[in-house]
């Protein structure tokens, strides 16, 4: 037989209204009250990397800066520090380098600090042809994409989680003139 359940109250049992509820507060829970607060630990502060959009534009000022032959580094085949009129189109904590390439001369990246789980960084051609080239560890080739005029090229790296050494990228001058190409690194 079914059983019909009242919704009267019990007289045995307490009204609702004479026990109330604690009220809940975010005071004792630290996570929410310290949200958006500085921290006291340096460990602890915000380092918020830039984005993909920031390297671009700041690669194509510091490239347009670039296009008088003056300005250009008269070391070739070497990663050196733009010079400050190129440096002066970027902001914040955004290096910037530029490298020189004869004809048929080649360039590795430059190391990764052993500090830096990843990198990223836009390349941006300023004059002249070339061609990034990534190699195995074993030497073999394994792409190729030609930096374009007017066109930046992002590249990222990471340390593989399993130790695996990551491919060696090598920008190569494949044009008959001096290449000259800027490179902005977060």
């Amino acid at each position: 037989m079914l059983q019909q359940a009242s919704t009267a109250l019990r007289p045995d049992s307490a009204p609702a209204t004479a026990a109330r509820p604690a009220r809940i507060s975010p005071e004792g829970i630290g996570d929410v009250v310290d949200a958006g607060r500085r921290s006291g630990y340096a460990h602890l502060s915000e380092r918020r990397l830039p984005t993909i959009g920031r390297l671009v534009a700041a690669a194509r000022g510091a490239a347009d800066a670039m296009r008088r032959p003056t300005l250009w580094p008269s070391r070739r085949g070497r990663w050196q520090v733009a010079p400050r009129a190129a440096r002066r189109h970027v902001n914040g904590r955004l290096r910037v380098t530029v490298v020189a390439l004869d004809p048929n001369t080649f360039v590795p990246e430059p190391a990764v600090h052993p500090g830096r789980r990843h990198s990223l960084e836009v390349l941006f051609p300023v004059s002249g042809r070339a061609h990034l080239i990534a190699s195995g560890p074993g030497g073999e080739m394994l792409s190729a994409a030609e930096l374009v005029a007017g066109r930046a090229r992002v590249v990222g790296s990471a340390q593989h989680a399993t130790g695996a050494r990551p491919a060696t990228q090598h920008l190569v001058n494949t044009g008959d003139e001096v290449a000259v190409v800027v490179r902005v690194t977060a």
